[in-house]
């Protein structure tokens, strides 16, 4: 079901093992590189500490991309001449949906703890009631839960699917993105106690690689498949 909700479906887009393979390296390494960082420069005293660092990162990335999406969706509409510019604004649906989906995913444990429904001290054994209530969250969970982590996962990978509006689309909005997640790591004084240098490789690595590969994509998009921006935009 997540991949039904955050995995791009348009038929006719492009398709290149190359440059799904080239993502799925650049994350990996990136992890692994950002994690042994962690550890050797004593920005992270365990694996916790290290998951709490990408998790805040990635809820920083999500918020970012929440706020940019409409914006550069609805300045990439605008551009276009017609008969492109109705076209992708009902391809914007899905895109859309997607996004909503996941804000709700994510939001539905906090409103559930913030209305008073769960909280800390809940005694779930007071009543029959509650704990068939429990059980009912329990099996919800199994399903709630990979929802939700594979929702992120495909949402950061297909950029909120947004191939379904164009393929230019998702190596342009994350470019546009991962800048802006730098610009905020710089004045929120991200890994402040590192090295100058380590700080600097933190800060714009990310940046760099998503750019590069990004701009390959695009390369590779005009030379093998014919697309640009500027013949999606009709200018």
């Amino acid at each position: 079901m997540a991949n039904a909700v955050f995995a791009p479906s348009r038929p006719d887009r492009v398709h290149d093992p190359a440059v799904k393979k080239v993502q799925i390296w650049r994350t990996v390494v990136g992890l692994v590189a950002v994690t042994w960082m962690l550890f050797s420069y004593g920005l992270a005293s365990d694996a916790n500490a290290v998951l709490d660092d990408r998790f805040a990162q990635i809820r920083t990335t999500l918020i970012t991309l929440a706020v940019t999406f409409p914006i550069a969706v609805v300045v990439f509409i605008a551009v276009a001449r017609p008969p492109n510019r109705l076209l992708f604004l009902r391809r914007a649906a899905k895109p859309a949906a997607a996004l909503l989906t996941l804000v709700v995913t994510l939001a539905a444990p906090r409103l559930a703890t913030g209305m008073g429904y769960v909280t800390e001290d809940t005694n779930w054994t007071a009543s029959p009631g509650r704990v068939v209530l429990l059980f009912a969250i329990g099996v919800f969970s199994l399903w709630y839960i990979p929802f939700g982590l594979w929702g992120i996962v495909q949402s950061l990978v297909h950029v909120f699917r947004t191939a379904d509006l164009h393929d230019t689309v998702p190596p342009l909005l994350a470019m546009l993105l991962v800048w802006e997640v730098a610009v905020f790591d710089i004045f929120q004084g991200a890994y402040s106690t590192a090295p100058f240098g380590v700080r600097l490789a933190f800060i714009l690595g990310a940046p760099l690689s998503v750019t590069a590969v990004a701009m390959w994509e695009l390369q590779r998009l005009r030379t093998r498949h014919g697309i640009t921006l500027r013949r999606a935009l009709h200018r």
